[in-house]
């Protein structure tokens, strides 16, 4: 679509199939979701804790739901949803752990996209400056960062191993360019998709390594 502008938005896009359940925690004034709604005609849910993105989500014609994503899922059964999307949301909640195990639950599979805090550029601020790294990713300063947690795309893989969850499709970028070799230093971003032991007999096969 033309108006996929970001990478991480067409990334998503092409990964949800047309028709598809999808609920997104954290889903923001709600362009991406509304981008698959169009495009891609999903049943679409979004969770958000802002009032004033909310409104922005309904003038969209989106279905949102005004609640803290901390709080949990326990309105939904499990694997109610094709897709559950965590992109750039993850970092910014207190119970990562809860958090995740419950989109793994009510979603089949889980869509995570985050900044990579390993990225070359943030390792040199904090080697030869000494100062928490600002980079494109992460435009904050240390004193009014929305992020809770700062992980690198190694991080992921070992929280995904310890954890026992499957991971089946990565995609490492740096602003508009793919990065097929040395993510963890060189990318910016990373989308993961990932779900929980077992997997169904057609997704066997489909599990990555690091």
């Amino acid at each position: 679509m033309e108006r996929l502008k970001r990478l991480d938005y067409k990334i998503i896009y092409d990964i949800v199939e047309e028709g598809a359940r999808v609920l997104d925690l954290g889903c923001g004034d709600g362009e991406l979701l509304g981008l698959l709604q169009q495009g891609k005609n999903i049943r679409a849910v979004g969770v958000e804790l802002s009032n004033e993105a909310i409104y922005k989500c309904v003038e969209k014609g989106l279905s949102v739901f005004h609640s803290d994503i901390d709080s949990g899922l326990s309105g939904y059964p499990d694997k109610s949803f094709d897709y559950v999307i965590l992109n750039q949301s993850m970092q910014e909640v207190k119970r990562v752990d809860f958090v995740l195990s419950e989109a793994l639950r009510v979603g089949k599979k889980v869509i995570v996209g985050f900044s990579n805090f390993a990225y070359i550029r943030a390792r040199l601020a904090l080697l030869l400056k000494g100062r928490v790294p600002i980079t494109k990713s992460l435009p904050y300063e240390w004193y009014n960062t929305p992020n809770l947690h700062f992980l690198s795309i190694s991080d992921f893989w070992k929280y995904c191993k310890k954890n026992k969850i499957a991971v089946l499709k990565t995609y490492y970028y740096h602003r508009t360019r793919f990065v097929p070799v040395l993510p963890n230093l060189i990318a910016l971003n990373a989308v993961f998709v990932i779900q929980m032991f077992p997997l169904p007999a057609d997704n066997e096969n489909q599990v990555l390594k690091p």
